[in-house]
């Protein structure tokens, strides 16, 4: 057998020293960044969503999860889950990669509904030197008790296709016509981006089927995280394509990640694109998943980018998962609105009025400012602008561009400006102007819906521990009502 590759961070949960966890859960526990209502690690890195579902009268949401310090190292399984998708219970570590075909992480992958078990498919990362790696699709299992098991029979598929390198990963599995198909993200030989595709009679026993032709003027050299799914009648396919080039108001991240809406053939290795576009608009969104509960399909993604350090690295966490949206179809569009779940979590009202002419600020102090939801309605007349984090030595802007119908988000004024290289402003045009805008405030991140999901920008903030104020200025008539947001997860 090869040598596996060996450095620190490959270690898992059960090597922690005495009193290193402990002591980690501590470090980070009170940073003032933490959120409240946003799905978070307690202390290490969380990344990627993961096997999301609805299943046996509770939603499940589990996450790549790094341990020992605000970095990416061995990933295991994390897992939440909730009644209401608001309030979120923690679960011991659903994944814990001790096997050999797992050696060097258990990876990305979603879940299936398979009788009166959830499977959970996910991606065994091996590791021989910096370079030289090889991928593994595993299996584990969860009954209707919550209990998970590794299948006896991993891995499910060994190794990679010829004429792809080590770079195969993220099973996404579903069912059709009495067959399973397994998409995985996957980088050619000759380094650029492809979505490989494996089937099944039982979702056990895999055979590799061939790559799938997606005719999209995107290559990248890795593409990663697919997604499928049907929406009234349109299919949809979700990836994140590393390595490709900024384009007007697209692609502006280091890692971005697109939608395409068109029509599925399976059987023929086709997708045949109509349209494609941006998923999200923000400066930390990657790696969604979605799946489907009570008629709708609900997403979750990543806030968060791949190898960038931020404020709260220093207390040894880093990222949160965004909030779960509902996928609404508009022609071939797909907005994305806050869950109506959340309203659960909404407090009390703490400020509301109308602004016109000169505008009116709207007073927060410095503890409500901190989670909260603005709801903003405008007659488009004119410009406008809204800031967020106000205080005496930085803030955060939302301006809106009449004649242009333009709407940019500006996290320059604020001193903690994470991913500078990349740009400290994110803007799209819109169809029709603006009409209104929905925020979503938890201390360190903004969650930006705007025309009902038209446009979203999801922007992680770290503002100073200083008096805030948000404020709101327009020449036309802007009606606005700010509520407080309840703690949904714990600390």
């Amino acid at each position: 057998m090869t040598t596996r590759y060996f450095e620190p961070k490959y270690r898992t949960i059960l090597e922690a020293k005495e009193g290193e966890l402990e002591a980690l859960a501590n470090k980070s526990a009170y940073d003032l960044w933490k959120p409240v209502y946003h799905i978070h690690p307690q202390y290490g890195l969380l990344n990627d969503p993961n096997g999301l579902a609805w299943f046996k009268g509770r939603y499940h949401v589990f996450y790549q999860w790094y341990p020992y310090g605000a970095y990416h190292g061995m990933k295991h399984w994390a897992h939440v889950s909730s009644e209401n998708l608001a309030e979120f219970e923690r679960h011991p570590v659903a994944i814990t990669p001790v096997e050999d075909y797992e050696s060097h992480g258990a990876y990305s992958g979603a879940s299936l509904q398979v009788g009166d078990e959830l499977y959970l498919f996910y991606t065994g990362n091996v590791k021989y030197d910096k370079e030289a790696r090889d991928a593994h699709q595993c299996l584990a299992i969860m009954n209707e008790a919550g209990e998970i098991r590794k299948y006896e029979k991993n891995p499910l598929i060994e190794g990679v296709p010829e004429g792809y390198t080590g770079h195969v990963r993220d099973p996404k599995v579903f069912e059709q016509n009495g067959t399973y198909y397994m998409l995985l993200g996957a980088q050619r030989e000759n380094k650029t981006g492809a979505i490989i595709v494996y089937q099944s009679p039982d979702a056990l026993n895999w055979s590799f089927y061939g790559e799938l032709s997606v005719n999209i003027d995107l290559e990248g050299y890795m593409w990663e995280c697919p997604d499928y799914f049907e929406l009234e009648g349109k299919d949809y396919l979700i990836f994140s394509p590393q390595g490709i080039d900024p384009s007007g108001e697209n692609y502006h991240n280091v890692f971005n990640t697109v939608y395409a809406a068109g029509t599925l053939n399976i059987e023929k290795l086709q997708f045949e694109v109509e349209e494609y576009h941006e998923l999200d608009k923000g400066f930390d969104f990657y790696a969604p998943q979605s799946f489907e509960a009570d008629g709708k399909r609900l997403l979750y993604g990543w806030a968060g980018v791949g190898e960038v350090n931020f404020p709260t690295d220093e207390n040894a966490w880093a990222h949160c998962l965004t909030l779960p949206r509902e996928l609404v179809r508009k022609g071939n569009r797909l907005l994305q609105r806050p869950a109506d779940s959340l309203s659960l979590l909404q407090g009390e009202l703490l400020a509301e009025g109308s602004t016109q002419g000169a505008g009116q600020e709207a007073l927060l102090d410095n503890t409500t400012a901190k989670a909260f939801r603005a709801l903003i309605s405008t007659t488009s007349t004119s410009d406008m602008s809204v800031q967020l984090f106000e205080s005496e030595n930085e803030h955060f802007e939302i301006r809106y561009d009449h004649d242009a119908k333009k709407v940019t988000v500006d996290r320059s004024g604020m001193t903690h400006v994470v991913e500078a290289a990349f740009g400290t402003t994110r803007e799209v045009t819109l169809e029709n102007g603006l009409s209104e805008i929905e925020v979503l405030v938890d201390h360190s991140i903004a969650e930006i819906f705007v025309n009902g999901g038209e446009a979203v920008f999801t922007c992680r903030v770290f503002p100073l521990n200083e008096e805030k104020k948000v404020a709101i200025t327009s020449n036309s008539k802007t009606n606005y009502g700010i509520y407080s947001m309840k703690r949904g997860i714990s600390r």
